[in-house]
């Protein structure tokens, strides 16, 4: 696995996780608990979005 397609990968993992924890907030019953899911899955959309910058920096194509 090349840079490249390592960096697509985390990108899509990061994605998929926030996408699975926004879910979960949106089924918690708890309002803290709604609270920490939606901040953790905020938290890994910006990781998402570093890590598609960071591709983009080291002269890749930019995020897809």
């Amino acid at each position: 696995m090349n840079v490249e397609d390592e960096y697509r990968a985390r990108v899509r993992e990061l994605q998929v996780r926030a996408r699975e924890l926004g879910e979960a907030a949106e089924r918690a019953t708890d309002p803290e608990q709604r609270r920490r899911l939606r901040d953790k899955a905020r938290r890994a959309e910006e990781q998402s979005e570093r890590a598609g910058r960071m591709k983009f920096q080291d002269g890749g194509p930019g995020p897809q």
